[in-house]
């Protein structure tokens, strides 16, 4: 397997899940053997899109995986933040052709679901892979 350098973007907001899953990503990363080359923290997953955007720019990524924890609250602003996100995380990957993994979990989850699906961590370094063994 050729030795990919993914970039990933990780949001600090409900870190306590977030670094969990960042750890899954890194363990998958060097199961593969693939090098996590950038890093970039951002506030939160309303911000990820733009720190997507900084590494698709940057030749020495070959795809971006992305990390976040979107938890209910008690109005319906996860399910806008989610949304928006995630559809501007799609259009940056066609726009830069290159694979951006949605390693974001929620909306419309508890703090106990989060936890439970910190795997999406590992997930999204496994469809990058997957994406870029698939294209190349």
């Amino acid at each position: 397997m050729k030795a990919y350098k993914i970039g990933m973007v990780v949001a600090e907001f409900n870190y306590e899940v977030t670094m969990m899953m960042e750890e899954r990503a890194k363990a998958e990363a060097d199961f593969l053997g693939v090098t996590i080359a950038k890093k970039i923290k951002v506030p939160g997953v309303f911000e990820i899109p733009l720190a997507v955007k900084k590494l698709l720019e940057d030749g020495d990524v070959d795809a971006v995986i992305t990390v976040g924890a979107v938890i209910k609250g008690e109005t319906g602003h996860d399910e806008v933040i989610m949304g928006q996100a995630s559809r501007k995380i799609m259009d940056l990957s066609l726009e830069y052709n290159k694979p951006v993994a949605l390693g974001i979990t929620g909306p419309d989850m508890t703090e106990l679901q989060a936890v439970d699906r910190i795997e999406k961590g590992r997930d999204a370094v496994d469809a990058v892979v997957k994406m870029l063994q698939r294209l190349n």
